[in-house]
């Protein structure tokens, strides 16, 4: 069905990442490719100053660590990814980048602080250039 499927992972809910993997993986055409995506939102500028910089490079290698610890679980052929920045504008990137056919994501009950600023979710289904498939 899809040629190259990103799948946004966040590691601090990593019980989402087993669903959102399996049906990726059923999604995929033969030869296709499943890319996870982990978005590391940016420390603010005036707490970075505040913390060394092995705290944030720690930060970084520990969410690689553990990414690839979810890729490998489901064997070979899952690539994954550790971005920084926005996570809507960092999934939006990776997708547009890979040339991904589908996205895929976890959103979870919207209340009412989205409706006025937005969650992740909605903001990728409403800007991406490929289908979306969001899971509860």
């Amino acid at each position: 069905m899809y040629k190259s499927i990103l799948v946004a992972v966040d590691i601090g809910h990593a019980e989402h990442a087993q669903g959102l993997i399996e049906k990726a993986l059923s999604l995929r055409d033969a030869g296709g490719t499943v890319r996870l995506v982990y978005v590391l939102e940016d420390v603010p500028a005036y707490i970075a100053a505040e913390i060394p910089r092995e705290t944030l490079a720690t930060r970084q290698a520990e969410a690689e660590a553990d990414l690839r610890r979810i890729a490998e679980s489901y064997g070979a052929g899952i690539a994954c990814e550790v971005r920084s920045g926005s996570a809507a504008a960092g999934i939006l990137d990776a997708a547009a980048e890979t040339g991904a056919d589908l996205i895929m994501l976890a959103s979870h009950r919207p209340d009412l602080r989205d409706y006025f600023i937005g969650s992740t979710a909605s903001r990728v289904v409403r800007h991406a250039q490929c289908s979306v498939l969001v899971v509860r």
